[in-house]
């Protein structure tokens, strides 16, 4: 069956290691699903930032950023997101600069204001939990950078950021979505809570929203774990994996690297850790591609969403793809043989936004 999904599919893809593999290959598995994606007509394909995280790769996000658009010719490539508490604006401004520049009108800039999971973790980054209170005026700074606005630096310039347009988004955590809203800036919301919270946050965002030079409208991608499969039962096996390594997060202080769904299942798990995963796998879109259409349409409606941001993690890369395969069918994206990428320093012609 095919549904008229009303707006774009994308993928965030966390790099996460499997149990007992080496980590670089979850980079290169990142690499490879980004070509796959770009293959099945999705819309962008984001890298996420996690610091001494043993479940994550991916701690480089404009180092894996560059890697992936380097790989792909069409499809847009970002962060979701660069942590900015972690780095020094100028920095932060003068990568993306660089990316744009190789990649241009390719290249999204999601950013967030988390901090390392663990107080040693934050010790060895320089920063600690208050750096999140400060994340509105990094903002500012960040974006400061490429209009040559007001900063505390003012004959500072940063190259080649100066003068570059590019997408801005805003990972939604507590006070994101105000946050985003007063920059201008695009609003990316997901986790816990369900459509309701989702819906509340995203009206806040749309009501507050200022214009800026990065976008006129307000914008809202809603982000979910969703998977396709020939039954309910084995699109919950697939996401059984996050949800549990979630549900370890919380009852042992460390986010472990994937096992598959068999070895999950043969685990003695507590009470608890099953009550967290059954917590986490009730804010998934999963089961059947009938069952999918209703959820993630519904989901859509109540959100008012522009973009849903895909996030699924399995241990399982067959049946992983398989579900995004599905997924794309089953919206109607437009698949297209992949073309080797254009060399970077060509400058391609940039892509309709």
């Amino acid at each position: 069956m095919t549904f008229a999904l009303p707006v774009p599919l994308s993928v965030l893809d966390r790099s996460r290691t499997r149990h007992g593999r080496d980590p670089g290959e979850a980079l290169r598995d990142t690499v490879r699903f980004a070509q796959q994606a770009e293959e099945l007509g999705y819309h962008r394909f984001w890298v996420s930032e996690h610091h001494a995280v043993p479940g994550v790769a991916g701690s480089a996000p404009t180092v894996l950023a560059a890697a992936v658009a380097a790989a792909t010719s069409r499809i847009r490539v970002g962060t979701g997101g660069v942590m900015l508490p972690n780095h020094r604006t100028l920095v932060v401004a003068e990568q993306f600069g660089v990316l744009e520049s190789l990649f241009p009108g390719r290249i999204d800039m999601g950013l967030g204001r988390s901090v390392g999971f663990t107080e040693p973790i934050r010790r060895a980054l320089g920063t600690g939990r208050d750096a999140m209170a400060d994340f509105g005026a990094q903002l500012a700074e960040l974006t400061a950078w490429f209009t040559d606005g007001d900063r505390p630096h003012p004959t500072v310039h940063a190259r080649p950021a100066e003068g570059l347009r590019l997408p801005v988004f805003v990972l939604a955590t507590g006070a994101g979505a105000e946050v985003a809203a007063r920059a201008g800036a695009a609003l990316v919301i997901g986790g816990p809570g369900g459509a309701e919270a989702l819906a509340a946050a995203a009206g806040r965002y749309r009501a507050a929203f200022r214009p800026s030079p990065w976008r006129r409208e307000p914008y809202v991608m809603v982000a979910a774990d969703v998977a396709v499969a020939a039954t309910r039962e084995e699109a919950r096996r697939l996401l059984l994996p996050e949800a549990w390594a979630l549900a370890h997060s919380r009852t042992h202080g460390d986010f472990p690297p994937l096992r598959t769904a068999g070895e999950i299942e043969a685990l003695p798990l507590t009470a608890r850790e099953r009550e967290h995963i059954e917590e986490a796998l009730r804010g998934d879109v999963l089961g059947t591609e009938e069952e999918v259409a209703e959820e993630l349409g519904a989901l859509v409606a109540r959100t008012g969403a522009d973009e849903v941001l895909v996030t699924t993690s399995s241990p399982d890369r067959g049946a992983l793809l398989d579900s995004y395969r599905a997924l794309a069918r089953l919206a109607g994206l437009p698949q297209r043989p992949r073309r080797a990428p254009e060399p970077a320093l060509t400058a391609p012609r940039p892509p309709a936004r």
